[in-house]
């Protein structure tokens, strides 16, 4: 909060009608700044949007005047700590074995395995590992338990072919090619063109083979080829983000204080990130061999998590997909608004530190998807089937040279564990 009342501050866009919602200003700044791709396109989000170079030039300043070179320095400047949550890691097994790392780490900390989620460790609260030579080259990454579960809920066999369509910044998607020991595809797709370099980033630090595509999940079509052998789906969308409130701000707004509903500028956004969040869902289903898809999200709104899954059950059951149970041993599941909660999976922002929501989905064996059933793009309007269209075939070969041009793209195509599409 401190940062983006800061640069804020800085870029003085504010008027006396945005100053009244200033809660609702934080949120915003955070996910153009920090978060991830905005999807929805209220009166604020358009506001502040239009004023994006400011708000950069103005981190930009704070960043000269903080002298740090890194965002995620000055992020950890300005935090402070939960003394209560623990510090997860989770190893790299492309690079280092999980002994390895624990010998390595207990030098310094103490550490133990944690008892839920293959290859990752805990230590105590406040260590600061930014700096260990295990982070640095890519043998363990810093990353939460409740993030951490999501791919190994999906838990891809090696050698299959699997999609990661929301991927940016890219820690669950380096997960997914640990899972599978290296063997098999993975597929990276992010439509975010300032997040696809901090994924590509994530993927060469990893050591993994991973192709990242600049494109927008919607406009991928199922059958195309480089698709059509997708076995499984990891979707993480954009959402609220309120279950993350230690990093995000969400906790600032009204209906976090007790006895007051949502403004109606949280309900819209709200309903417009549970509108995206649908389709994204729906056209998971589509890919003709996927037998698993996780959908997951960062929030503690029902409206995004078992509204979603609500609203696709009937399209998933005509696909033969079921609802299955990611690690049954956590005792937190959904809440009891449709048949089958008891599959869903909750983490508590408080309890457990981190908010996030898990669904598992599995074709039952033998089943295909009919064509008559497929929907493809048809939950999309003309307009919208077009704009899609028109980004994959002509934006992603625009902005991307662009933004990975000169030396950084030698850099690219120099790296054997990765390869970038510019089509």
């Amino acid at each position: 909060l401190p940062i983006i009342k800061d640069v804020l501050e800085g870029a003085n866009i504010l008027n006396s009608r945005w100053k009244r919602q200033v809660e609702l200003v934080y949120i915003i700044t955070y996910d153009i700044l920090f978060g991830q791709e905005i999807s929805f396109f209220g009166d604020a989000e358009k506001f502040l949007l239009q004023r994006k170079v400011s708000l950069q030039s103005a981190l930009a300043r704070l960043l000269v005047r903080k002298k740090m070179k890194r965002i995620e320095d000055l992020l950890d400047h300005y935090q402070t700590p939960d003394v209560s949550k623990p510090r997860y890691v989770r190893v790299n097994t492309l690079k280092l074995d999980v002994d390895s790392a624990l010998i390595e780490l207990r030098k310094q900390y103490m550490v133990e395995k944690d008892d839920l989620v293959p290859d990752l460790l805990k230590l105590p609260p406040k260590c600061d590992l930014h700096d260990h030579p295990l982070v640095m080259n890519g043998s363990v990454f810093m990353q939460g338990k409740a993030s951490s579960m999501v791919a190994a809920a999906l838990d891809p066999e090696p050698g299959w072919e699997v999609l990661d369509a929301c991927a940016a910044p890219g820690n669950k998607t380096v997960h997914l090619a640990a899972l599978m020991r290296g063997k098999g595809k993975v597929i990276a797709c992010e439509l975010n063109k300032e997040r696809i370099k901090r994924l590509a980033d994530t993927v060469r630090l990893s050591g993994a083979y991973i192709e990242v595509f600049h494109s927008d999940f919607l406009s991928l079509d199922p059958k195309d080829p480089p698709y059509s052998k997708v076995r499984a789906i990891l979707l993480d969308p954009s959402c609220s983000g309120s279950g993350t409130v230690a990093e995000r701000l969400d906790h600032l707004l009204p209906s976090h204080a007790a006895g007051q509903s949502a403004n109606v500028d949280e309900t819209e956004r709200l309903t417009k990130l549970a509108s995206f969040q649908k389709k994204a869902l729906t056209h998971a289903l589509c890919f003709p061999q996927v037998e698993r898809i996780v959908y997951s999200t960062c929030s503690i709104h029902q409206i995004e998590n078992e509204d979603v899954v609500k609203s696709i059950l009937p399209l998933a059951a005509s696909h033969g997909f079921r609802l299955a149970t990611p690690f049954p041993q956590w005792h937190r599941r959904g809440l009891p608004v449709l048949e089958g909660f008891e599959h869903l999976l909750r983490t508590d922002p408080v309890e457990d530190k981190e908010g996030f929501f898990i669904a598992l989905f599995m074709r039952e064996e033998g089943s295909v998807i009919h064509p008559s059933l497929s929907p493809d793009s048809s939950h999309l309007s003309l307009v919208e089937r077009t704009k899609r269209k028109n980004l994959s075939k002509k934006e992603a070969r625009i902005i991307m040279p662009t933004l990975f041009g000169g030396m950084f793209k030698m850099f690219l195509y120099s790296k054997p564990s990765f390869r970038v599409n510019l089509k």
